[in-house]
């Protein structure tokens, strides 16, 4: 467990430096005088589409990749492994695929998106680059993440992506990018230029080795591959649709979609925050998982869902009960567009959907490493039954941009406690305890201490004072109670450290 805390810290680490930048490129994006709502949300809309179109594309590689590497590497020398070069190339082809249902159906799309969302229409075939770079990315990074080189591939898709993006919105700013048409057309290259990176970085460091020789691992397990990958593709298709259909509801059937967008990518992106530390727990624990279940060590997979499913959920809450309590200052004190106050309420349910789906730990990792992820597929299809009629129906006639919100809530919410059900039935595991409890009584204790004490108090004071109270009372309340088996170690690492500085500042004095 010690080299999963250790990669899941660093991973950490760097996806909170990458949602820094992005808070500081989500900032420049709403700022007054800068782009407008529409310009925002069609990048959201690009992000969503791209999605769609890997979720298409990829076949189930990507799942192929986390659940037969251990079989590929333990049994074959470097140059005879043949994995990665058919993952990339069933990727591409499943992608020519989706080029060619692109042109054939851009009529309909024109027809669902021509009136609320023209700007969608006008940059359409820019899309296609933008979701080709998504594919070659996310398989190369599965496989970086097998490797044991995740540190790597979370710094190219957590911070890189977003100093490009950081680059081409200071050069619009400031004149040289002289249009938004320029900007987005750039834009939709940014993920081919990280996985080149990641190409060229698991080249050099002699990581990979393409062949299409078939081996002897494929011949022997094909009819496995085939029936994995069959179930899984659906099942992370339906999956993936359910995770970005808000956005395109969003643009399709409200009046001014792409500005209404703008607001709801807003609230999405504040969200992200509250998962900062799930990708680097997700990375760093895929390797584990898969060599745990091909060793029958249930303890070990017990460990890692318990110990994710704590560290996630003292995050989340800590981080959502923090900016819902700073979020309508915040918008005011960095001058946002004044639109986007209406993103407050938004990112209040999009935020209890991050808690419910992090504090449920691992769990989608673990059925899918495990011989049971035919059940991936079938929770799929149960998720996307639900959230498409939720979220038109609840766009459209109720809430508006509130209407995915409160759709994803409650389906994220059944999906989990279906996977939580299938789990303690099937494997007697399950990942809360007293502790999950505790944390969650922490977290609305410290919330409303703040917010009844300090609630009048507005702007930059307000803001200072609310978090430094709340982290105070989180923090010390969570490592009296020993919440995570991790909190300890790190508290007396950095009590540790802090230690060698006071020796060190105390020597200088006596010199």
């Amino acid at each position: 467990m010690s080299q999963i805390r250790k990669q899941s810290i660093i991973s950490s680490m760097v996806v909170y430096i990458g949602f820094a930048i992005g808070f500081f490129n989500t900032y420049l994006f709403t700022r007054e005088g800068g782009f407008t709502q529409a310009e925002y949300g069609l990048t959201g809309i690009f992000m969503a589409v791209a999605n769609i179109m890997f979720s298409f594309a990829n076949f189930g590689m990507v799942s192929y990749v986390h659940k037969f590497y251990p079989y590929y590497n333990e049994n074959l020398p470097e140059k005879k492994n043949d994995q990665l070069s058919w993952a990339i190339f069933f990727s591409l082809f499943g992608f020519s695929l989706v080029v060619i249902g692109g042109i054939l159906f851009k009529d309909l799309v024109i027809k669902k998106y021509g009136t609320n969302a023209p700007d969608l229409i006008k940059y359409y075939y820019y899309i296609f680059p933008f979701g080709l770079g998504l594919t070659l990315f996310a398989i190369l990074e599965s496989y970086a993440w097998q490797v044991k080189k995740s540190v790597f591939s979370n710094f190219l898709r957590e911070i890189q992506f977003r100093i490009l993006t950081t680059l081409l919105i200071l050069l619009s700013l400031t004149g040289i990018i002289s249009s938004f048409d320029l900007f987005i057309k750039i834009y939709s290259f940014t993920f081919l230029a990280i996985a080149l990176a990641l190409l060229v970085y698991l080249l050099y460091n002699k990581l990979i080795c393409f062949t299409f020789s078939v081996s002897t691992v494929s011949k022997k397990f094909f009819k496995k591959i085939i029936a994995l990958v069959s179930f899984v593709y659906g099942g992370g298709l339906v999956f993936t649709i359910s995770m970005v259909i808000d956005t395109i509801i969003i643009a399709a059937v409200l009046p001014n979609g792409l500005a209404l967008a703008g607001i709801y990518t807003l609230a999405q992106n504040i969200a992200s925050l509250i998962q900062a530390p799930q990708r680097g727990i997700i990375s760093s624990s895929l390797g584990a998982l898969s060599k745990a279940w091909k060793d029958k060590d249930m303890i070990k997979i017990n460990r890692i869902y318990h110990s994710s499913s704590i560290n996630q959920l003292i995050f989340s809450v800590g981080m959502f009960a923090l900016i819902w309590l700073n979020f309508a200052d915040g918008v005011f004190i960095f001058h946002l567009q004044a639109g986007y106050i209406d993103a407050k309420w938004v990112f209040f349910f999009i935020g209890l959907m991050r808690i419910v789906d992090m504090g449920t730990g691992v769990n989608s990792q673990i059925i899918g490493t495990s011989t049971f992820w035919k059940f991936d597929f079938l929770t799929g299809i149960i998720l996307l039954s639900l959230t498409l009629p939720l979220n038109y129906i609840l766009t459209k006639h109720y809430y508006g941009v509130m209407g995915p919100a409160i759709a994803n809530l409650i389906t994220f919410s059944i999906y989990n406690l279906i996977r939580y059900v299938f789990l303690i039935n099937k494997f007697k595991l399950q990942p809360f305890t007293l502790k999950t409890v505790y944390t969650l009584i922490i977290g609305a204790t410290s919330f409303y201490c703040c917010y009844f004490l300090f609630n009048d108090v507005h702007g930059f004071l307000g803001i200072t004072i609310r978090s430094i109270v709340f982290m105070i009372i989180f923090i010390a309340a969570s490592i009296a109670l020993k919440l995570s088996p991790d909190i300890s170690p790190l508290w007396l690492t950095l009590k540790k450290r802090l230690g060698i500085i006071k020796k060190i500042v105390r020597d200088i004095k006596i010199v």
